[in-house]
């Protein structure tokens, strides 16, 4: 039976390749944290507001919604969307 000598430079680079393969996991991981479509519970904890406030941000027609078998659902693109375009930038000089 043949026998394979490993090297520290081997093992170096071993250890080199699979922190950067964990590195990649968690990299791609992170970005997809965040889920596509939220409860009214994780819209209601994520924005800080009541359940009220949330109705009226839906009746105003603020906060676009889908409703599936008595189920509220809200894009969290969206929500990012509306964030950003109400976005107050007060005492900020250019």
């Amino acid at each position: 039976m043949p026998v394979n000598i490993i090297t520290t430079d081997d093992l170096r680079e071993f250890k080199m390749e699979l922190l950067d393969a964990i590195k990649n996991l968690l990299a791609s991981q992170s970005k997809g944290t965040m889920k596509r479509y939220l409860k009214s519970s994780e819209v209601m904890d994520l924005l800080q507001v009541s359940p009220g406030t949330l109705q009226n941000l839906r009746i105003n027609g603020t906060l676009p919604y889908t409703k599936i078998g008595g189920i509220i659902y809200y894009d969290s693109e969206e929500i990012q969307k509306i964030l950003t375009s109400n976005r107050v930038q007060n005492g900020l000089n250019s």
